[in-house]
Parts: structure tokens; C-alpha cells; sequence
């Protein structure tokens, strides 16, 4: 991955913490990762545990970023999720998965759409 692509993802990632936050969540986890793949975000939403994946674009022109999770990517986020839990040891009332997808606009400015329970 290039050092640009890395870094409009790093900046999606911290637009979307930031959104989280905003709307009461609580962080637990960062770029989790394990044999199976990584979860961008684990989040705490009252007593629901949520795995966010964190789409990012720079534009339009290949379509919106949430239009980038496929059928694939949602089964590997489902394996990479039940690895948390067996291994964090909590255990959530429910379980959720979102998707935060960040459009980068021009000055700084972003888009931010934020699809609870997207799978």
C-alpha cells in the first residue's frame, strides 16, 4: 500500500474516532488485528459492542466508500470479530457491525456517513 493511500486511510480513521466519540461511543480498540484480517474500530454503544470498518475516499469517482464492502469483506469481518471476543473477554448484551464512510473534501473538510447495523 502506498504512503498516500496509508495516510487518507489514517485520516478516515481518526475522522471516524472523532465521529464516534461525538455520538457517546466508547473506543475499546484500535486496528485489532489477527490471523484472520483487522477490524478498524471496536466500540462501545451503551451495552452493544460495535465493529466499525472505516471506508475513506478522496472522491467519487469509483463510486461511494461504503460501496467498497463486499460480500468478502463481510465475512472476514465477522471471523475477525468473533476472534475479538473470544479472546477480549467481554461480553455484550448485542453485537453490531457499522460502517463509517469518509469522504475527504477540499480545506480539511470532510463527509462523514455513518450506516449502523450495515450488515
Amino acid at each position: 500500500m502506498t504512503h498516500e493511500r496509508l495516510a487518507v486511510g489514517a485520516y478516515g480513521e481518526r475522522v471516524a474516532v472523532a465521529h464516534l466519540v461525538e455520538q457517546g461511543m466508547v473506543v475499546l480498540d484500535r486496528n485489532w488485528r489477527c490471523p484472520a484480517g483487522e477490524i478498524d474500530i471496536i466500540a462501545r454503544d451503551g451495552s452493544t459492542v460495535v465493529f466499525v470498518e472505516v471506508k475513506t475516499r478522496r472522491g467519487e469517482e469509483f463510486g461511494a466508500p461504503e460501496e467498497a464492502v463486499g460480500a468478502g469483506k463481510v465475512r472476514r469481518l465477522r471471523r475477525v470479530a468473533a476472534q475479538w471476543l473470544a479472546t477480549s473477554g467481554v461480553r455484550p448484551a448485542e453485537v453490531r457491525f457499522d460502517v463509517v464512510s469518509v469522504l475527504a473534501l477540499p480545506k480539511g473538510a470532510s463527509r462523514i456517513e455513518h450506516l449502523k447495523g450495515a450488515f
